[in-house]
């Protein structure tokens, strides 16, 4: 009898241990693409190709990639050296072509034009004032407009506006703003933002880095730092709207660096204004105090807390949630389905080199719709191995993986330290890319991947089985460094019943849905289409709003 209790008791354990891995399967996983890209990506973008660009900062010491010899004559690079300093990335391949840049991107910004180019701005020293632009192709490189901002702009923020413009949202001793490129006379104007300045972390800080900045449905801007947020018309130069203080006295903008999202936009609904509500979530971030104590090797526990305001609303408040972990220098990213992944950061400490200590391995998950209790709303996903701290980005990629790089916690490249200068790519697997879930594909789009505002499409896919519920999402590329995405962007269309199809093509299913109706709610430019079928969604199309 004792021993069959021994062989039952041998049983459960197995199970229990069988069923513990196979749930861990449904936390996503981890997969290392490439050891070395030969930089630290200390900035990311995804262009249209499907590629990424990833650059540091030109002055980091020797990197471990080359750029070729007829790149390298005396006299072009600040120095002599022939190190490249920013890169292309191929997911699919995972080839890296080196790239050429003259001037220095430490700390700088970036969006994608409605064009497909990527337009980056700013950084430190001889690149403050410089403003780059990269166009997808096979041979293209960096081209450099050396005065292409106004004033410096070192640690500014970036956002595509509904004109098709950029605006530059503060940096180091700026509390301005003003747009690239420089097409028109009001683009030669320097516009002041005193809420910027209001806004510091205290007078031991001087500035305010990396305001989150977002655009409202109604074509105005939000703007986010450290714990108050506005409204502003910058049009008019005018703010039209002041937001209650965030509660708990944390800071979240750079160096208490948390991160912020614009919660998806639901375009089949509408507000009294005629327009959808819109709501930002704020995670993450330390005390204003936890950097000065850093520096002196005291590192101070980061927060779990994160705000959510729904900033259309009539009387709009905090709604205060707390995360599993505490994090900051997390990277917020919005997935297909809607939800957003935090990943990245540490447990303690501010951003800055050697600032930071007890690196969070574990992503979370934060599923912004279910109605259950707050606790609820956060899953806690599989824990990465290479720690991702000071200098580390993230961007979703068209096939719904998200891509991590980056990791630079030291004055340059430095592999020998307790957290050492991080070369590698890794993707996450969302647990939505589980082999055992039933993903759709996506056939074809009628009448094409052009799109004009409010144009009906018609999107076939197919499916093994029929999805009990399917919307369709569209997601703008982003910007990603120090945390925050800039110009991300997800928009759930108005879409119809999903119908079986006796297409020639072949599908299986059609969902017909309408194209955003307005450039405030989604300026033109390229954005990735999917189908999300019983919250799976299939790889991305890339569409373009003309």
């Amino acid at each position: 009898m004792a021993e069959q209790r021994s062989v039952s008791l041998l049983m459960a354990i197995c199970l229990c241990f069988y069923f513990a891995q196979g749930n861990q399967a449904y936390e996503g996983k981890w997969k290392l693409l490439k050891k070395s890209i030969g930089i630290s990506a200390m900035h990311m973008a995804l262009l249209p190709n499907n590629k990424v660009i990833m650059f540091d900062r030109s002055n980091f010491g020797p990197s471990n990639i080359s750029l070729p010899q007829r790149k390298c004559q005396k006299g072009i690079l600040l120095s002599t050296d022939c190190y490249a300093h920013s890169v292309e990335f191929d997911p699919s391949n995972r080839n890296v072509r080196p790239l050429t840049i003259l001037t220095d991107t430490w700390c700088s910004s970036g969006a994608l034009s409605q064009d497909g180019v990527l337009i980056q701005s700013g950084g430190s020293g001889a690149g403050e004032r410089v403003v780059r632009y990269f166009k997808p192709c096979v041979e293209c490189d960096w081209a450099e407009d050396p005065n292409g901002l106004n004033v410096p702009r070192w640690y500014a923020s970036n956002q595509i506006l509904p004109n098709g413009k950029t605006i530059v949202v503060g940096g180091r001793f700026q509390f301005s703003y003003e747009f690239i490129p420089k097409t028109s006379p009001s683009d030669q104007i320097l516009y002041q933002l005193p809420f910027l300045r209001e806004t510091r972390h205290s007078a031991m800080i001087p500035n305010n880095f990396y305001p989150f900045v977002h655009l409202s449905p109604d074509g105005n801007l939000f703007i986010f730092a450290n714990d108050r947020a506005i409204l502003l018309d910058y049009i008019k130069n005018k703010v039209i709207r002041k937001f209650p203080v965030m509660p708990g006295g944390v800071s979240r903008n750079y160096p208490s660096t948390g991160s912020s999202v614009l919660l998806p936009l639901n375009l089949s609904g509408k507000s009294n204004a005629g327009f959808p509500e819109a709501e930002v979530l704020v995670c993450g971030g330390t005390l204003p105090d936890s950097n000065a104590k850093a520096a002196m090797g005291v590192f101070i526990p980061a927060s779990k807390s994160c705000g959510r305001l729904r900033f259309t609303a009539e009387n709009p408040t905090w709604e205060m949630e707390e995360m599993p972990r505490k994090r900051v220098m997390g990277d917020m990213i919005l997935l297909p389905t809607g939800d957003v992944l935090i990943i990245n950061g540490a447990a303690k400490g501010t951003a800055g080199w050697n600032m930071a200590s007890e690196p969070v391995l574990h992503p979370v998950v934060y599923r912004p719709w279910r109605n259950n209790a707050k606790a609820d709303r956060f899953d806690i996903l599989s824990p990465a191995d290479i720690p991702r701290l000071y200098h580390s980005t993230a961007h979703l990629l068209s096939d719904g993986r998200v891509l991590v790089g980056g990791s630079n916690p030291n004055w340059n490249y430095n592999f020998s330290t307790v957290h050492p200068t991080e070369l590698s790519v890794e993707a996450f697997y969302p647990p939505y890319l589980s082999p055992t879930k039933s993903r759709p594909l996506i056939s074809w789009i009628k009448p094409g991947v052009e799109l004009g505002y409010k144009q009906k499409i018609n999107v076939g896919f197919k499916s093994k089985k029929r999805p009990g519920k399917v919307y369709l999402t569209m997601v703008s590329p982003s910007f990603t460094t120090h945390s925050f995405a800039m110009n991300q962007r997800l928009l759930v269309l108005d879409a119809g019943p999903v119908v079986e199809s006796e297409n020639s093509a072949g599908s299986n299913f059609v969902v017909e849905g309408f194209a955003p109706a307005t450039p405030e709610l989604a300026p033109a430019g390229y954005y990735l289409l999917f189908v999300v079928g019983d919250d799976v969604p299939s790889r991305g199309t890339w569409v373009r709003i003309k």
